[in-house]
C-alpha cells in the first residue's frame, strides 16, 4: 500500500461519517478523495451503534438533513449492491403524562411545519401496532412512519463502496501522526505511512477527533460516553415490522432485530470515559458489561414490555460514543484552520445523521460555504471555555442526562455555571437577579420582586416570570430600564483598509464619517444572512463591531475570513475589554444627562452615532441604538469601571424609577417593535429582502459586496417568501416558534420566533409566508390567518408592520 504524495481532500476516519462525506465528495463534486482509517472501516464506534434512525429536529434544516439520510438509505442498496439494512418500521414516542403529551402535540406541529406527517395515537392503538407492550400508563404516542432503522455497519460498507465507485481511495492501517502547517492551513497531513500533500481536511475520525484536530491547534469539544444496551433471544409475537420505540419518561428505546428486541437508555447518571486521549488501538472493542448500572433500563424495560423478564440476553454492548455539551453534531471549518473541516460528536445518532451531514460537509468543503443554515451544528457556536475538558465533561453528561427528558420551554442548563461572569454580578443578584447562561457567561434573564424564590419554575405553559417579565417590560416602555450586555461579542477592525474591507463584507455601506453607527448583515454568496451586527466608526482607520454573545467565534471568523487577500486591515476581539450596560426607555436621556458633562441633546448626540462620554470616572463609547423601540443608548465602559457607571447610573435613575431588566424582557419588547433575531427569524437560508431588511443593503450604489449578485437576482423575481408578524385573538396561547402559519386554512410557512408583547396584551410570533411561485402584498393581505399551536388551530391576524411604534418623538429625537 503506497500512499499517493498528493490529494485533494483528505477524510480522516472510516466511519459512517467519513464514508458519507467521501461519497458525496466523490459523486457529487467529482473530487480527487482519499479516507485514512487507523484501523479498519467502521471499526471505532459506527459497528456497535444501535441504527435507530429517526428524522425530526428542531431546526427545518437538521431535520432536512436527516431525511436526505432516509431517502439515500432508500435507493443505495440499488446502487452499490450492498445491503444496509434500511427498514422503514416508523417511531412511536411514548407519552404517560401530560407535560409529555403537551411535548408530543407540539413536536407533531413542529413535523408538519417540516413537511413531515407526525401522527398523535391513542393507548388502543399503541397496543394494536406493538401487542406485547404493556400501555395501561399511556396518555398517547406519536407516531412518525417514514422514521426507521438500519444495519450501521452495512450501511457504511455501502457508502464506502459508493465513494470507491465514483474514484475515492481508501487507505486502512494508516494513522495521522501530525500535519504540515503554513500559517494557519494545512498543507500537508503526516501519517505512519508517509506524508500527503493535500488542499483540504475533513475531520470525521469519531471519539478520536479531538486529538485529530489537537494536531493542527483545533479543538473539537466532545466527550467519549459509555452507552449500553442489549440484544435479546427471540421474542415470540414480535413482528419483524414492528416500529422503533422510544419511551423517554422510562428513559429506554426498543427496535426489533432478528426477532427479538435491540433494548437501550439515555440514564440521568452516565459514565463519561477518558478526558484524555483515547486510545489509537481502541477498535472493535467494547468495556466490560456493566449490569448494576445497567440495571435501571432493565427494570424499566420489563415493566414496558413484560415479555423481557423470560427472555435471554444474546449480547451487551458497552461502547463509548462521542457526545458534546449541547447535545447537538459538530460541523463545519474549524475557526482555528481555515481548511480543515469537522464532522463529529454525533451523540449517538450518527446513522441516523450520517446520510445528510456527510452530504452537507461534503459541499461546505468543495465550496466553502455551509450549503443550507446549519448554525445549530456549527463548530463556530464554541469558544475558548470549550478547550476545558473537565468544563466540557461535566456539561456534555448533563446533555446525554437530558437527552430524555421533558423539553421546558427556556429550560437551562445547571452544571458548569458562573464560568464568566460580569462585573456586576453580585450587585444584580441583590436586585434578585435570576441568571440564565450564553457562551459561559452568566446573564440575568429576569428579576424577581421582594417575596419571590428567583428561581425558574419550568412548565408547559406560562411559567413563574411570565408577571414579573411584564413589571420590566412596562419599565422600559414607560419609563428606563437597563440592561447589562457585558457578554456581548465585540471586535475591533483597524487598518488603512478597514473600510475597504468592510464594504466588502458588509451588505450596508460603512463608508461613513468618524462617529456614526451602521447597522448591517454580512451575506453568504447565495445572498444569505451570515452575520447581522453593528458597525461604529471610531476613527477614519477603526471600527468597533458588536455582535450578539452566541455568535462570537462564528461571526469573527467570518470576518477574519472574508476580508480580501492583500488588504490591510487586522480583527481583534475586545469582548472582555469593555462591559456594556444598555440604558432604554422614553427617560433614557434624562439620566444620562444627569452622569456626564456631555451635551446628549439630540442635536448633539442624534440616533445612529457613537460618541465617548465621560461617566464616573470612565471614559465610555456610547451607541445611540435601540434593541427595543424606545430611545436608548449602548454604553460600553473599560470593563473594571462597569460597576463605577452602573452604581452612577442607578442613582441618577432613582427619582425615575429606573431598575435593571434582564434578556426575557429585552426579548418581548424586540418582538413588538419587529426586530429580528439572527439564528432564527434571520439565518444564512434567508436573504435581507425576504426579512424586509432590505432598507439596510446598499443595492442602490455601484458599489460591490458579498452575495450582491444573489440580491440583485432575486430582487428581479417574485419574492417566495415574506417575513410577517402574527398575533393570537387569544390571549392565554402560548408561542415559542416552528408553530405552523395557515392561510384560509393550507400551509403557509411557520414561526421563526415566538414570546409575549406586555405592551398590546397579545402573544407575539414571526415567520416566514411561503409561496413557491411568488407571494404579492395583494396575497398576503387578502388571505385568513390561523396558527397551529401543539395541535390545536388558533385565528390569528397578520401584519407587515412594527406592532409598537412610538411617536418619532421617542425614538428618534
Amino acid at each position: 500500500m503506497t500512499l499517493p504524495s498528493h490529494a485533494q481532500f483528505v477524510v480522516i476516519g472510516g466511519g459512517i461519517i467519513g464514508c458519507s462525506t467521501a461519497y458525496h465528495l466523490a459523486r457529487d463534486h467529482k473530487a480527487d478523495v482519499i479516507v485514512l482509517e487507523q484501523g479498519k472501516v467502521t471499526s471505532g464506534s459506527t459497528w456497535h451503534a444501535a441504527g435507530l434512525v429517526g428524522q425530526l429536529r428542531s431546526s427545518a434544516s437538521i431535520t432536512q438533513v436527516l431525511k436526505y439520510s432516509v431517502e439515500l438509505y432508500k435507493r443505495l442498496e440499488a446502487e452499490t449492491g450492498l445491503a444496509t439494512g434500511w427498514k422503514m418500521t416508523g417511531c412511536l414516542r411514548l407519552a404517560t403524562n401530560q407535560d409529555r403529551w403537551t411535548e408530543y402535540r407540539r413536536l407533531a406541529t413542529t413535523a408538519r411545519s417540516f413537511g413531515m406527517e407526525m401522527e398523535l395515537v391513542s393507548p388502543a392503538e399503541v397496543k394494536r401496532m406493538w401487542p406485547l407492550m404493556e400501555v395501561g400508563d399511556l396518555v398517547g404516542a406519536s407516531w412518525l412512519p417514514t422514521d426507521g432503522q438500519a444495519s450501521p455497519s452495512d450501511i457504511t460498507q455501502s457508502l464506502a463502496k459508493g465513494a470507491r465507485m465514483a474514484g475515492a481511495r481508501f487507505f486502512e492501517g494508516v494513522r495521522v501522526t501530525g500535519f504540515e502547517m503554513e500559517g494557519s492551513r494545512i498543507v500537508a497531513v503526516k501519517t505512519t505511512a508517509g506524508t500527503v500533500r493535500c488542499e483540504t481536511v475533513v475531520n470525521c475520525a469519531g471519539q478520536w477527533a479531538r486529538q485529530v484536530g489537537a494536531m493542527a491547534g483545533i479543538n473539537v469539544p466532545l466527550q467519549p460516553v459509555k452507552h449500553q444496551y442489549i440484544v435479546t433471544e427471540r421474542i415470540e409475537g414480535l413482528a419483524s415490522d414492528a416500529p422503533t420505540l422510544r419511551d423517554p419518561d422510562r428513559f429506554t428505546y426498543f427496535k426489533e432485530e432478528v426477532g427479538g428486541l435491540v433494548m437501550g437508555g439515555y440514564e440521568r447518571n452516565p459514565i463519561a470515559w477518558t478526558t484524555g486521549d483515547v486510545p489509537d488501538d481502541f477498535q472493535f472493542r467494547l468495556f466490560d458489561d456493566d449490569w448494576e448500572h445497567f440495571e435501571q433500563h432493565l427494570t424499566q424495560a420489563i415493566a414496558r414490555v413484560p415479555a423481557l423478564e423470560t427472555t435471554g440476553v444474546r449480547q451487551m454492548i458497552n461502547g463509548p460514543e462521542s457526545f458534546t455539551p449541547d447535545g447537538n453534531f459538530i460541523l463545519g471549518v474549524a475557526p482555528e484552520c481555515s481548511n480543515m473541516f469537522v464532522g463529529a460528536g454525533f451523540n449517538a445518532f450518527g446513522i441516523a445523521s450520517g446520510g445528510g451531514a456527510g452530504w452537507v460537509l461534503a459541499a461546505w468543503a468543495a465550496t466553502g460555504e455551509a450549503p443550507m443554515d446549519l448554525w445549530v451544528v456549527d463548530i463556530r457556536r464554541f469558544a475558548q471555555m470549550h478547550r476545558d475538558r473537565d468544563w466540557v465533561k461535566e456539561r456534555t453528561l448533563e446533555a446525554y442526562g437530558k437527552h430524555y427528558t421533558i423539553v421546558f420551554p427556556h429550560e437551562e442548563y445547571t452544571s458548569g455555571r458562573n464560568r464568566i461572569v460580569s462585573p456586576l454580578y453580585e450587585r444584580l443578584k441583590a436586585h434578585g437577579a435570576v441568571f440564565g447562561s450564553k457562551l459561559g457567561w452568566e446573564r440575568p434573564n429576569w428579576f424577581a420582586p421582594e417575596g419571590v424564590v428567583p428561581e425558574d419554575r419550568y412548565s408547559m405553559g406560562r411559567q413563574n416570570w411570565f408577571g414579573p417579565v411584564g413589571e420590566e417590560h412596562r419599565l422600559v416602555r414607560e419609563k428606563v430600564g437597563l440592561f447589562d450586555q457585558s457578554s456581548f461579542a465585540k471586535y475591533e477592525l483597524s487598518g488603512a483598509d478597514a473600510v475597504t474591507a468592510l464594504g466588502w463584507i458588509g451588505a450596508n455601506s460603512v463608508d461613513k464619517p468618524v462617529g456614526r453607527l451602521t447597522y448591517t448583515q454580512m451575506l453568504n454568496s447565495r445572498g444569505g444572512i451570515e452575520c447581522d451586527l453593528t458597525v461604529a466608526r471610531i476613527a477614519e482607520d477603526r471600527f468597533y463591531i458588536v455582535t450578539g454573545t452566541g455568535f462570537r467565534t462564528h461571526d469573527f471568523a467570518w470576518i477574519r475570513d472574508h476580508v480580501p487577500a492583500g488588504l490591510d486591515a487586522t480583527l481583534t476581539d475586545v469582548t472582555e475589554q469593555f462591559g456594556t450596560l444598555s440604558l432604554m426607555g422614553p427617560l433614557a436621556r434624562d439620566v444620562l444627562a444627569a452622569v456626564t458633562s456631555a451635551d446628549v441633546s439630540n442635536a448633539a448626540f442624534p440616533f445612529g452615532h457613537v460618541r465617548i462620554l465621560p461617566i464616573a470616572g470612565a471614559e465610555v463609547r456610547a451607541l445611540r441604538v435601540t434593541y427595543v423601540g424606545e430611545l436608548g443608548w449602548e454604553l460600553h465602559i473599560p470593563l473594571g469601571k462597569t460597576g463605577e457607571v452602573f452604581d452612577a447610573l442607578m442613582a441618577a435613575g432613582a427619582p425615575h424609577g429606573l431598575k435593571p431588566v434582564g434578556y426575557r424582557a429585552l426579548e418581548a419588547l424586540r418582538l413588538e417593535k419587529g426586530y429580528r433575531a439572527w439564528g432564527s427569524d434571520i439565518t444564512p437560508n434567508d436573504t435581507p429582502l425576504e426579512a424586509g431588511l432590505g432598507w439596510a443593503v446598499k443595492l442602490k450604489k455601484e458599489t460591490p459586496f458579498m452575495g450582491r449578485a444573489a440580491l440583485e437576482a432575486a430582487s428581479n423575481k417574485p419574492q417566495k417568501k415574506v417575513l410577517a408578524t402574527f398575533t393570537t385573538e387569544r390571549e392565554d396561547v402560548v408561542l415559542l416558534g416552528r408553530e405552523t402559519i395557515l392561510r384560509d386554512g393550507q400551509f403557509a410557512g411557520y414561526l421563526t420566533s415566538g414570546g409575549y408583547g406586555y405592551t398590546i396584551g397579545r402573544p407575539i410570533g414571526l415567520g416566514y409566508l411561503r409561496k413557491p411561485d411568488g407571494i404579492s402584498d395583494e396575497w398576503v393581505r387578502s388571505g385568513r390567518y390561523e396558527l397551529v399551536v401543539a395541535g390545536e388551530t388558533v385565528a390569528a391576524q397578520l401584519t407587515l408592520e412594527p406592532l409598537y411604534d412610538p411617536s418619532s418623538a421617542r425614538v428618534k429625537s
